[in-house]
Formats: C-alpha cells, sequence, structure tokens
C-alpha cells in the first residue's frame, strides 16, 4: 500500500508541475481589480522551490502539513502568475463545497472523463443541463428506491460467499471488486448484463476505467496514444451493449426496477425525454463512481477490522443481533440499524478517502474567516484545494488520528459534527454516499454470524466458517 500510495502521490507532482508550466506559458490570470482584505500568506520564489522538495521527496501530506504549520489554514503557492490556495479544516471550506458554479466550479481540470463518460452528460454539457442530469441520478438513488436494491444486494453477497469453501485464502481487493460489481450488474443495469453479458462488460469496464485514468489520458485526453485508443475502444463496445439494452426495453415496453430505467423514464424540465446517449452516459458515470469509492472503502474497511480485534467483534455482535431480529428477511431497514459498521465505514473514509483532495477553479473573489479570526481575500483565477485526507487527521477535531477509533463517532463523541466531506458533499450527505454506505453494508453482511476472518501472508485475507 505505501508503494501504491507514494506512485500516487508522485504522478500528482508530475501533474501538478505539467499544469502549471503550461498555464503559465499560455495565460495570465485575471483579478477582479478591488481588494479589500489581504492576501492569504503566500509561498513563492525561493520558498516555492523549498516546497516541491518536500511534495516529490516526502509526500503531499508532508508538503501540506509543513505549511500548514507555518502559515495557518489558507495559504497560497505561487508559481509565476498561477496561484493555488489551500483550505484546511471545516471554518475555511463552506464555500468551496457550497459555492455557485458561477462563483467556484472544477473548470477544465476534469476534461479527460469527458472521453470516458460520454461528451453528452457530465463536463461535456453545459452547467444548466448537467445540473438535471444529476438530479436524474439523486432521483434515481432516493432513500425510497434505495429500499429496494437492499434485497438483491443481499442475495448477491450471499451467493457469493456461498461458492466459497470452508476455508481458503483470497485476495480481498480483487474479491470486493468482482462482488461489488456483481451488485452494480444487478441493482444499477439490470438482469439483462447481470445475466447474460457480465463477464464481458466487466472486462470492459475495466478497459475503460484503467486506461482512461492513466498519466497520459489525465494529461492528454485526446491524444492518439495507446491508452485512449483502448479507452475508445473499450467505450465503444460499452456504449454498443448498453444502446442494444435500452432499444430493446423501449421496444417490447420492458420495464424494470434498476437504475438504468430510472435515467430511461427520466424527463428534462422542458419535458424532454433523454436519449440513449445521455442515459449510457449517465449508468456508466454511475458505475465509475460507484465502483472506485466502493471498493476502496469495502477493502480498506475490511482491512482495519482485520487488524482491530475489539471493533470486528463489535460489528460480528450487532450482525448477530440483528439476524436474530430480522432472520432471513434482512432489507433496509436492517442496514439502518447497523449503527456500529457505519461508525467502522465512516472511520475508514476519514482516514482513507476515496479522493484525497478535491480541486476547484475561483471565478469571482471571495473571503475566508479562519478560526482565529483572520480574513483572507481570494482572487479569481486561483486553483483551491481542499486536501480531505489531510482534513481528517487534524487534531483540533479528531482525538488522536492516526488511531483507527470507530467510537469518535459514537453517541457523547460525535466528531463527525463538522467532518463530513469524505464523499465530496461538504458536510452534506448526498443521495450518492447513502448508496456506497449501503453497498459497503451489503458487502459487511454476515448473514449467520459465524464467519471467521484473519490476516493471510502477503497482504492475504484467510476465512473460515466456525
Amino acid at each position: 500500500m505505501d508503494m501504491a500510495n507514494g506512485v500516487v502521490w508522485f504522478t500528482i507532482a508530475v501533474v501538478f508541475i505539467t499544469v502549471v508550466i503550461s498555464k503559465a506559458t499560455k495565460r495570465g490570470i485575471m483579478f477582479d481589480p478591488k481588494c479589500n482584505r489581504p492576501h492569504p500568506p503566500t509561498v513563492k520564489g525561493v520558498s516555492f522551490l523549498r516546497v516541491l522538495h518536500t511534495l516529490l521527496s516526502k509526500g503531499l501530506q508532508a508538503m501540506i502539513h509543513d505549511q500548514y504549520t507555518k502559515l495557518g489554514t489558507v495559504f497560497t503557492i505561487s508559481f509565476f502568475q498561477f496561484k493555488v490556495t489551500f483550505l484546511i479544516g471545516p471554518e475555511v471550506s463552506a464555500h468551496f463545497y457550497q459555492g455557485l458554479d458561477s462563483e467556484i466550479s472544477h473548470g477544465n481540470m476534469i476534461e479527460f472523463t469527458v472521453p470516458m463518460l460520454g461528451k453528452e452528460v457530465g463536463y461535456g454539457v453545459d452547467t444548466a443541463t448537467r445540473n438535471e442530469q444529476s438530479r436524474f441520478s439523486y432521483d434515481a438513488l432516493k432513500p425510497s428506491k434505495l429500499r429496494s436494491h437492499a434485497g438483491p444486494m443481499i442475495q448477491e453477497v450471499g451467493e457469493y460467499f456461498a461458492k466459497w469453501g470452508q476455508q481458503g485464502m483470497v485476495d480481498l481487493k480483487q474479491e470486493l471488486d468482482k462482488l461489488l460489481m456483481l451488485i452494480s450488474g444487478r441493482c444499477l443495469l439490470g438482469k439483462e448484463v447481470r445475466e447474460k453479458m457480465f463477464d464481458e462488460f466487466f472486462t470492459l469496464f475495466h478497459e475503460l476505467s484503467d486506461n482512461g485514468m492513466c498519466l497520459t489520458s489525465v494529461l492528454f485526453p485526446y491524444a492518439p496514444t495507446p491508452s485512449n485508443r483502448r479507452r475508445d475502444k473499450a467505450r465503444a463496445k460499452l456504449s454498443e451493449m448498453l444502446t442494444e439494452i435500452v432499444r430493446s426495453r423501449k421496444k417490447y415496453d420492458n420495464v424494470e426496477s434498476d437504475v438504468l430505467q430510472n435515467l430511461i423514464d427520466s424527463k428534462y424540465a422542458d419535458g424532454r425525454s433523454t436519449t440513449e446517449a445521455e442515459v449510457i452516459g449517465l449508468i456508466i458515470t454511475l458505475l465509475f463512481l460507484g465502483k472506485h469509492t466502493s471498493t476502496i472503502t469495502s477493502v480498506w474497511t475490511g482491512a482495519h477490522l482485520l487488524a482491530s480485534t475489539r471493533s470486528l467483534a463489535s460489528v460480528l455482535e450487532e450482525q448477530k443481533k440483528i439476524v436474530r431480529k430480522y432472520g432471513d428477511d434482512l432489507d433496509y431497514n436492517a442496514f439502518l440499524e447497523m449503527d456500529t459498521l457505519h461508525r467502522c465505514i465512516k472511520e475508514t473514509l476519514r482516514i482513507h478517502p476515496p479522493v484525497p483532495m478535491f480541486r476547484r477553479k475561483v471565478h469571482k473573489n471571495f473571503t475566508v474567516q479562519t478560526k482565529d479570526g483572520n480574513e483572507y481575500e481570494i482572487h479569481r483565477g486561483h486553483t483551491l484545494i481542499s486536501p480531505v485526507q489531510f482534513n481528517g487527521n487534524l487534531p483540533h477535531i479528531y482525538k488522536d488520528p492516526d488511531v483507527y477509533d470507530p467510537d469518535r463517532f459514537g453517541p457523547g463523541r460525535e466528531e463527525d459534527r463538522v467532518g463530513g466531506v469524505e464523499l465530496g458533499g461538504g458536510g452534506r450527505w448526498r443521495e450518492e454516499d447513502q448508496v456506497e454506505m449501503c453497498r459497503a453494508d451489503g458487502c459487511g453482511v454476515v448473514k449467520d454470524g459465524r464467519e471467521a476472518w484473519t490476516d493471510g501472508p502477503g497482504g492475504r485475507v484467510t476465512g473460515r466458517s466456525g
């Protein structure tokens, strides 16, 4: 894991430097002329070289920690005309997550997602259309509809683990990755994919995500590189498969209860129905975001529970009580009662957020006030960074942040009162977050309470029924 993290942070550093140089040479940054408050403390010149050295030699978290210690919760790193401002902690992050798109947005920072997801959705369309498409996703994932997915999730989990023997060794990441795709195939895509073409779909989806997220594709999403060609080929085949399903449902008036059907039936405010291309782009988006988040969260939750005898015992005891209460009729209500497992998942998200930092582009000057009362004006043109992973380890919010302690979210402590941005909600749980919690719950359910897990060699997991 450490080596993988090192590669990730080195990649981020390379991306950062490349973007800095390209932006600085292309154009200058435009600022609003009127400034009534001081700028944030700024790192520039020789100090910038020291920061760059720390970033490359020790990693992103060490660099942020050094500047946070020296400069406080708001600081800017300046390189020529390019300004990157870091916002540390919830006190200065409200506008980052809740500001209007006209004031603060992703800008063109995630242009690389357009070839993956499609030019008809997400950041391939205008803001108004994107907001309406977000509403389609929210409607498809709202709690009233999640309830109908709980049973199929549990069935997939039960059938998957029923194939395991009495004992053995597995790679937890690979197993959960496959299981989560089975759940997605069942609840998001429907029976056509799950029953008839799952293996092919699973392979193509991996081709799309692996090649679409590699460094060259992120930096040069439209260049004729081998990875981009593989990405586009996989995307085209997935589109063909999904188009056939959508057309078949419309032709024969087949109405299913999955998310794909909800997207097919969605309508814009002007009465227009979603097109085939839009439906395909939206469902691939949900698959991509959900798989990434769920896999990371489930694997790390499992790893931490294996390393924490106390937490694992508490989770298993809770599972036994719920099974005694519901028997074989586990449903969405049962998931809602898994407070101990929920706290374990939230603690995992605090330590291992699926996205270690979020970025935004400032379109209109705004002011932040630190917890010490200092006010700073951040200019139009700045790139903003909210370092989620670092924020999850602030000692004035989380006691002993280096310790895996799910009870920090329990009654009497509730250290999450000012947290909750690990999934991008800015302190507000979204429908997608409920899906990820539900899917992680589904993977965590041990129906008969008899499964025992231990660490195996090479980072694998052994399991047995006892």
